[in-house]
């Protein structure tokens, strides 16, 4: 079975409070790229991990890997072998170990379903898969979602206009924990009740104008040059907006055209060498989700 681990990105992101237990409330729009790694999960008789791919040596493949964790808790009585290219930087707020880990439960679960050992839905195994990540949940659907509570709260979003983005990450790691520590507020205002309908990508990118990355001002404290990829992005030619995702430092600017995207990537590269960058398609979703995904998330 095959899985494709799509780039999760934040077009918004609102810290709107912080529980006793140190989670932060979160309200954000998140949709998916196809931009990703790849997974390949075959039979076996034990459970074990490969890696290779650009970013394969800044991924530690032990018992702590978080596909390997994902994955065992899925496989049941069954082992599986896991093969992980890696081509997403790490640790950088585009959630590439979520959304690994999601692609591995993901192809688990048709494997088994193959194999005749589905793994029913149980409220256990929802709080198991949240337990891994906030970001699991949403990861695991890979569908444009409200995303909101520390995570497990998921709305889906309605069809978005077409839309598409470059990636742009200046190979510099910034960890989360030291975002959210340097947040001067953490019970900011959260997003409007009720969203517009977006008819095209114009007004997208209008309406998230008036939104916010809470965590966009701490993280370039901590990594001054995510400023610099946040101003490079925004003056590319066609771009409509341009934002930090998540904790950083991966920044995104919107496109409406793929051609567009994709020459806007290719000027971004010659002028930063130095940087990871990517150029895609905003993925639309799937409505035809498993029902065990419905259900655990």
């Amino acid at each position: 079975m095959t899985e494709f681990a799509h780039a999760k990105i934040n077009l918004c992101l609102h810290v709107t409070g912080q529980r006793a237990d140190g989670y932060h409330f979160l309200d954000s729009l998140v949709v998916f790229a196809g931009i990703g790694d790849g997974l390949r999960v075959t039979a076996a008789d034990d459970t074990a991990l490969r890696i290779d791919g650009p970013f394969a040596a800044d991924v530690p493949c032990g018992e702590d890997n978080l596909v390997l964790r994902a994955a065992r808790l899925v496989t049941g009585d069954q082992g599986v072998a896991l093969h992980l290219t890696k081509r997403l930087p790490p640790a950088s707020g585009i959630g590439g170990g979520s959304a690994d880990a999601a692609a591995a439960i993901r192809a688990v679960l048709r494997l088994n379903a193959m194999r005749g050992k589905a793994v029913p839905a149980t409220p256990d195994l929802a709080q198991r898969i949240g337990a891994l990540g906030a970001d699991l949940p949403v990861c695991l659907a890979s569908h444009p979602s409200r995303m909101r509570g520390i995570g497990e709260q998921l709305d889906w979003l309605p069809p978005l206009p077409e839309l598409h983005v470059v990636l742009a990450n200046p190979r510099v790691e910034v960890p989360t924990p030291v975002v959210f520590k340097a947040l001067s507020r953490k019970d900011n205002a959260p997003l409007p009740d009720t969203l517009p309908q977006w008819g095209h990508a114009v007004a997208l990118a209008e309406w998230l104008a008036s939104t916010r990355n809470d965590l966009e001002a701490p993280a370039i404290a901590h990594a001054p040059v995510i400023a610099d990829v946040i101003a490079a992005l925004a003056a590319l030619p066609e771009a409509l907006f341009a934002r930090m995702s998540g904790s950083g430092a991966t920044c995104f600017a919107l496109f409406a055209k793929e051609a567009q995207a994709a020459d806007a990537a290719d000027l971004l590269r010659e002028a930063r060498p130095d940087w990871w960058v990517a150029a895609g398609q905003i993925y639309p979703g799937r409505a035809d989700m498993p029902q065990l995904i419905r259900e655990t998330t």
